[in-house]
């Protein structure tokens, strides 16, 4: 619960004394970075590491959290007005080429670092600062490391992650500096577990600490331009509140899940499923519905999931055709599994904080729908001779069309859509049973075709098409590669360049999940 405590006079020797601590460290980053051309990056990440430090012992010489809130706000606004004015250069990204020192702010880090703290301290000063203090020091400590070792020693990039290049290196050390530090607070907090953490054996704890640091690496390894600042430590929050608080969600099974998506990622990188990031985005939302829903949320996600990549490599001859037109190939990166499971991850963490029922039936929505458009695109365009009108016209156009729909895609949409209902009520979930099990088919399989519909017009109307001056025909593809080898930029011939196919099908995720919410809602069922 949100909670800013009142003004203590005790707080305000330390209140000042930590202002002064932080304006040191800053003094001294730029005094290094200028006078004596200490590395930015160096500079910055020790900043970094020391601010993780410093926010550790906060909740020691604090009694209330009104002092160290106020410190976050000061530090929030100097770090955005530092962004706009440039003031201190030692904080800001710089090009590695640059001499002059000339600011070119690629990362809003030092902006997210005390927006993070800020909100965990309203939302777990009152009773769990241990747990800020945890995800913090890591967010703080590990990050850094990572950084260091990835620029320094790093020599093994790894592919098809981030337009920020990742090493393994970076990414090693990021793990097993994670995992000594959530070992350690694990331990030296004990007494303070509740819930699930409570009555759980030491063995169990590292486990747990082990899974944790993978979490934290591979968020730290997907996101870039300081993102990783403010995931890190609410991912790793996150988990240790739910299990701190006795939600429905036991240890065990948290492991148990963790341990299946990490073995699913490595499998869907092996069959070509995925790429390194599709990979690394699917394990953290496979860890979070997996160990945290149970079966009754980790049945039809597998069932989108396997039925979809599968349908995907069929026909591979019939469909090579598409390869060009499409934005996208069939080796899913964390683009498209943001877009066709981003909604679905942010319900189950809805549902883990408030256990509303209704919600789930807005997962099912938004699996459906993400189910019917994949269904509509790979059996259209693998059906022999279909014809396809543009949902807006019902001009006849070339299959493959964005906005483009057919018989069979549409007939493969809605039955789609069916198996992933007919997945949870094979399991026999029981919000399904109380329901009703044809209610629940209708429901879920007509918000996945309406959803596909949505994604169809959304491709017809607004989503960004360009002619591809190669080979003299429309695409979704930005640049096309020449046969000198030379990338082409396409031209802009109709939609809007932001919307892409990845945010069309995430608004096709989110028109699915909300049709079958409200739909829930305005019967009052629960």
């Amino acid at each position: 619960m949100l909670n800013l405590q009142v003004a203590l006079p005790q707080d305000v020797p330390p209140f000042f004394l930590t202002i002064c601590f932080v304006s040191l460290f800053i003094f001294l980053a730029e005094l290094l970075t200028r006078r004596f051309s200490v590395s930015a990056l160096v500079v910055r990440k020790i900043v970094h590491l020391s601010m993780g430090v410093v926010i550790f012992f906060i909740p020691g010489y604090f009694q209330s959290n009104f002092y160290p809130a106020i410190a976050a706000l000061l530090l929030l606004l100097f770090s955005a007005l530092n962004i706009r004015f440039k003031w201190v250069l030692s904080l800001l990204a710089l090009p590695d080429d640059d001499k002059t020192h000339a600011p070119a702010v690629k990362s809003y880090g030092t902006l997210l670092f005390p927006l993070v703290f800020l909100l965990q301290l309203l939302f777990l000063w009152e009773s769990h600062k241990w747990i800020l203090q945890t995800s913090m020091l890591v967010m703080g400590v590990s990050d850094s490391l990572a950084a260091l070792v990835g620029s320094s020693v790093g020599k093994k990039h790894i592919e098809h992650l981030t337009k920020n290049p990742k090493t393994i290196e970076g990414s090693l050390t990021m793990f097993f500096s994670a995992y000594v530090l959530i070992s350690a607070s694990l331990f030296v907090f004990s007494p303070w577990f509740t819930g699930s953490l409570a009555s759980a054996p030491i063995v169990m704890l590292f486990a747990l600490a082990l899974l944790l640091a993978l979490v934290a690496t591979a968020v730290e390894a997907l996101l870039s331009h300081g993102l990783d600042n403010f995931f890190i430590p609410v991912s790793i929050a996150y988990i240790l509140y739910l299990l701190q608080m006795n939600q429905p969600v036991f240890l065990e099974r948290f492991l148990l899940g963790g341990l299946f998506a990490f073995f699913l990622a490595v499998f869907s990188i092996k069959v070509k499923f995925l790429t390194n990031s599709g990979a690394t985005a699917t394990f953290l939302l496979g860890t979070t519905i997996f160990g945290i829903g149970g079966m009754e949320w980790t049945v039809p996600l597998l069932t989108f999931y396997l039925l979809s990549s599968v349908l995907s490599k069929l026909g591979k001859k019939r469909k090579a055709k598409f390869d060009l037109v499409f934005e996208k190939g069939s080796q899913r990166d964390a683009g498209q599994v943001y877009a066709n499971g981003g909604i679905a991850w942010v319900l189950m963490i809805m549902y883990s904080l408030n256990n509303d029922p209704a919600i789930f039936f807005a997962y099912l929505g938004t699996l459906a729908a993400v189910q019917a458009d994949t269904w509509a695109t790979e059996i259209g365009t693998l059906w022999p001779n279909p014809k396809a009108w543009l949902v807006t016209s019902f001009k006849e156009v070339p299959v493959g069309t964005s906005g483009g729909v057919s018989v069979p895609g549409t007939s493969a949409a809605f039955f789609g859509s069916l198996l992933i209902c007919a997945s949870a009520l094979a399991i026999n979930v029981q919000w399904l049973s109380e329901f009703g099990w044809v209610q629940s088919l209708l429901l879920i399989g007509f918000s996945g075709l309406l959803a596909s519909l949505v994604d169809s017009f959304l491709g017809a109307t607004v989503q960004a098409q360009y002619f591809d001056p190669v080979r003299e025909k429309v695409t979704e593809r930005t640049h096309s590669l020449a046969p000198d080898g030379i990338m082409v930029e396409n031209r802009l011939i109709k939609g809007t360049p932001l919307v892409n196919n990845d945010l069309v099908n995430t608004l096709c995720a989110l028109s699915g999940s909300a049709l079958a919410y409200l739909v829930i809602r305005s019967l009052h069922f629960f």
